[in-house]
């Protein structure tokens, strides 16, 4: 018993004492609000190759999420669903993006009656370049992250380690104030 409490204290001290080294480099590799978004091309999950620079012109709300089929995942997306005619609205687009294969966003657009494009990001580069990626379990998974890039491909907007129930509202709200600026 006294050496599972050892263990235990360890593993306690050591995570206070590494995760705000952990957090710092994952918010540092975060793009800076005002640098041009990354580029990409990922295989939606209409199974077509989809780049961020077809998107010039439009408000993109890009959004990272763990995985398909999962709680938080699911009510996230069946808000930015429930808004999605507020997006449309604003001339914004809606990508989302996970490490999941375009089939399974296929499968999850369609048992969950999402219309909007959900990208898959297998090999988790893009996740990587947006400081949006964790490990669990020995994977490879996107972070929970939005960023809203405005018309001229900048982002203008980052939301990080979101929480699914209320971040649609959140990204509205955003796009209102950025847009009326």
């Amino acid at each position: 018993m006294t050496s599972i409490r050892r263990s235990f204290f360890f593993v306690l001290v050591v995570l206070f004492v590494l995760a705000p080294a952990l957090r710092a480099d994952s918010a540092a590799a975060v793009p800076a609000v005002g640098a041009p978004a990354p580029e990409f091309t990922l295989t939606s999950n209409e199974g077509k190759p989809t780049s961020l620079k077809a998107f010039q012109g439009q408000w993109v709300v890009l959004y990272f999420y763990p995985k398909d089929f999962t709680g938080g995942c699911t009510l996230e997306a069946h808000n930015f669903q429930r808004d999605l005619a507020k997006y449309e609205q604003a001339h914004a687009v809606i990508l989302g993006v996970s490490v999941d294969t375009a089939e399974s966003h296929k499968s999850f657009c369609a048992k969950e009656g999402l219309s909007f494009k959900l990208l898959s990001d297998p090999e988790a580069q893009v996740s990587t370049q947006y400081g949006s990626i964790m490990e669990f379990g020995g994977h490879k998974l996107s972070a929970r992250n939005t960023f809203i890039v405005d018309p001229q491909g900048k982002i203008v907007k980052e939301f990080v380690g979101v929480h699914p129930d209320v971040h649609s509202a959140e990204v509205l709200a955003a796009l209102d104030g950025l847009q009326k600026h």
